[in-house]
């Protein structure tokens, strides 16, 4: 089974590419649990509230690696919840690195800040897409984990990944 993590700052075409490919019938896709989370308590998050929401991604990672799937794509994973941690808290919950070093994907699909932000009530970060871009490669790059970048349109972005799973479900 390759899993594969559709990554980046906030409002570079994550979830976009995600909704794209949930039709195809060997894909399993794993959503982001923060955005469940966040709904729910209707109220500002706070650090320990990644705690949280970081067990929640896991058990969305185990619910996906149950599945018979060849392909598990994930929108983020506990690599998007570190680097929170640290850019906003200056520290991060000892779950959240462990766990990460366990819990590797095959493939991170790294997503450039090249379309314009879009406002949405999570999202709390329009002027610093191009510095969290430069932590997520940083730490994909120690983590020693295979990475490509997606730039452009939404159109190309979508070919790109169209055209990389299906190399990978015919592996």
């Amino acid at each position: 089974m390759t899993r594969v993590v559709i990554t980046g700052p906030e409002s570079c075409g994550k979830t976009t590419l995600l909704e794209s490919v949930k039709h195809l019938a060997e894909v399993e896709i794993t959503e982001e649990f923060a955005r469940y989370y966040l709904d729910d308590i209707k109220r500002p998050y706070q650090y320990e509230d990644i705690y949280s929401i970081a067990l929640g991604q896991i058990a969305f990672e185990n619910d996906a690696l149950e599945s018979n799937k060849k392909l598990i794509i994930q929108d983020t994973d506990l690599l998007t919840l570190k680097i929170w941690c640290e850019f906003k808290y200056k520290k991060c919950h000892s779950l959240i690195i462990k766990e990460l070093s366990k819990r590797l994907p095959s493939l991170y699909i790294l997503c450039y800040p090249d379309i314009p932000w879009e406002h949405d009530v999570q999202r709390e970060n329009p002027n610093d897409r191009l510095a969290l871009f430069k932590l997520y490669e940083e730490e994909i790059k120690k983590l020693k984990v295979d990475y490509i970048i997606l730039k452009g349109s939404k159109e190309n972005r979508l070919d790109k990944v169209e055209q990389l799973i299906s190399k990978l479900v015919s592996v």
